[in-house]
C-alpha cells in the first residue's frame, strides 16, 4: 500500500516548502563559504574557485539551488496571495519584509570601507570585500521584480497552465540563441525569463500535478529534467557548471541561460520525491523548531552570510596569512569543518545583532497606491542590481556618485514610497519569503 503524500496546505504554511527552502539556504551557505580558494602576499589577495577543481563540475548540478528558491519561492506566494485581503495589501507586505533586512547592511558597509582604510588595508582587498558584500543582491533585485509580477502571472497560470512557463522558457531559449550570436547584452533578458519560469512551476505545485506526484512520478520528472541538461551540456554551448567559473568564456548563472529550467524541473522532480521523507524530518520537535527559527531569519541569513565570510577571510588570510589548501586535499578537507565553524560563529553574531530587523513586525502605514507600490519595487529593484554588479566599495580616487551611495538611496526611495499614513501591522510570520 502506497503511503499518502502531503498536499500542499491552503491555510498556514506548507512543512515541504519550509524543508526545501531551509535546506536551500543552507546549501547557500555552505557552497559559498567553501568554494573560496584565497592567498595573500604583498598587498594583494588572490581568489580562486574550489568548485574549478576538475572533476567537481557535476557538484553544482545539485549545490547551486536556486532553481529551488525560486520555487519554493512561486509555490509561497501563491499561498500567502490566497490569503492576503488584496493584491495591493500583498504587495506592500511583500516588499516591506524584503527590502527592510537591507537597510542595516547598506547602513553598515556604506561606513566599513572608509574605516578598514583607517586601519591601513590595501586597496585591492578592499574592493574585493565590498563586491563580496554586495554580489549576492542580484537574488533579492530579481526577485523583487518577481514579487511585483506575482498578482500577474497567477491571474495568467489560471486561464492558460503549463502554457506560461513553457512560452518563458521558448523566450528564454530565443534569448540565448541571440546571446551566442553576439547579442551577449540580450542575454540579461534571462534575468526575467527563465527565474520567472521556475517561479511559475511553484504555482503548479500548489494548484496542479506536481503538487500530487507520487515518488515515481517525481523521480521519472527528475530524470528527465537533469537529462534534457545534460543533453544541453553535452550538445549546446552550455558548460557543464552551474555556476560561474573564474575565466570561463560562458556562465549558465550571469545571465541565467535556458539550461537552468531543466536544472530546475530535475531538482523539483527530485525533492518532491523525497517530499513524504523531509516532512517526517520536519516533524520532529528539533528539526521544527529550526525550521521556523531559520524561517524566520531566511533574508537576514542570506545578506550576512558574505560579510561574516569577508570577517573570517580578512582576519585569517588578510590579517595572519593563512592560504586556502589545494581542494580536495587532506589538509582542504580537514581545515573545511573549522573554517565553516568559525565563519558560522561570525554569522551567528551578525545574526542577533541585526536579525530582529526581520523577525519583529513591521509598522507599514496605510497601504500605498498600486503606482507607487510599483515605483517602490522598481527602484528598489535597480538599488539592488546597482549594488551587486558595484558593490559597497567607492575606488579610490572616485567620487561619491562612483559609489554605493546612490544605489542605497533607490533602495531607500523605495521603502519610503510602500509606507503611507496610518497606522497598520504586517506580521513577519505571516509572510513567505521563498
Amino acid at each position: 500500500m502506497r503511503p499518502s503524500l502531503p498536499k500542499p496546505s491552503i491555510r498556514g504554511r506548507d512543512t515541504f516548502l519550509d524543508v526545501v527552502r531551509a535546506g536551500a539556504i543552507l546549501a547557500v551557505i555552505t557552497q559559498h563559504w567553501l568554494m573560496p580558494v584565497l592567498s595573500y602576499d604583498h598587498g594583494r589577495l588572490a581568489t580562486g574557485n574550489a568548485l574549478a577543481t576538475p572533476g567537481w563540475a557535476a557538484i553544482t548540478w545539485l549545490s547551486n539551488v536556486m532553481p529551488l528558491v525560486f520555487f519554493a519561492g512561486g509555490a509561497a506566494n501563491l499561498l500567502s496571495f490566497r490569503r492576503a485581503p488584496s493584491a495591493r495589501d500583498w504587495l506592500a507586505g511583500r516588499i516591506t519584509r524584503l527590502l527592510i533586512p537591507v537597510l542595516p547592511l547598506a547602513a553598515v558597509w556604506l561606513g566599513v570601507p572608509a574605516l578598514l582604510r583607517g586601519f591601513g588595508i590595501p586597496e585591492q582587498p578592499l574592493q574585493i570585500a565590498g563586491v563580496i558584500a554586495g554580489q549576492l543582491l542580484w537574488f533579492l533585485g530579481v526577485y523583487v521584480i518577481t514579487v511585483l509580477a506575482t498578482p500577474v502571472m497567477i491571474a495568467a497560470h489560471r486561464r492558460w497552465g503549463l502554457a506560461v512557463p513553457a512560452v518563458l522558457t521558448a523566450l528564454a531559449a530565443l534569448v540565448d540563441f541571440a546571446r551566442f550570436d553576439g547579442w551577449g547584452l540580450l542575454g540579461y533578458a534571462n534575468a526575467v525569463f527563465v527565474w520567472l519560469a521556475v517561479h511559475q512551476l511553484g504555482f503548479h505545485y500548489v494548484e496542479g500535478r506536481l503538487g500530487s506526484l507520487r515518488p515515481h512520478g517525481a523521480a521519472l520528472l527528475a530524470v528527465a529534467g537533469f537529462g534534457v541538461t545534460a543533453a544541453l551540456v553535452a550538445f549546446g554551448p552550455y558548460p557543464m557548471s552551474m555556476i560561474g567559473m573564474p575565466g570561463a568564456a560562458v556562465s549558465n548563472m550571469s545571465p541565467p541561460t535556458v539550461v537552468l529550467v531543466s536544472l530546475a524541473v530535475g531538482q523539483i522532480g527530485l525533492v518532491v520525491a523525497l517530499r513524504s521523507r523531509l516532512c517526517a524530518l520536519a516533524a520532529r520537535p528539533t528539526a521544527g523548531a529550526a525550521l521556523r527559527w531559520i524561517g524566520a531569519r531566511f533574508m537576514t541569513v542570506y545578506l550576512w552570510h558574505m560579510p561574516a565570510l569577508v570577517v573570517v577571510a580578512g582576519i585569517s588570510v588578510v590579517g595572519f596569512g593563512y592560504a586556502t589548501p589545494a581542494p580536495g586535499t587532506l589538509r582542504w578537507l580537514a581545515a573545511a569543518p573549522v573554517w565553516l565553524a568559525a565563519t558560522g560563529l561570525v554569522l551567528s553574531v551578525l545574526l542577533r545583532l541585526f536579525g530582529r530587523f526581520e523577525t519583529r513586525g513591521h509598522s507599514a502605514e496605510a497601504i500605498a497606491s498600486t503606482h507607487r507600490l510599483i515605483a517602490a519595487a522598481l527602484l528598489s529593484a535597480t538599488g539592488l542590481l546597482g549594488l551587486a554588479a558595484r558593490g559597497f566599495t567607492t575606488p579610490a580616487d572616485g567620487t561619491v556618485l562612483d559609489g554605493p551611495l546612490p544605489w542605497v538611496l533607490l533602495i531607500l526611495t523605495g521603502v519610503l514610497l510602500t509606507t503611507g499614513r496610518t497606522a497598520r501591522q504586517i506580521g513577519a510570520r505571516d509572510v513567505y519569503y521563498g
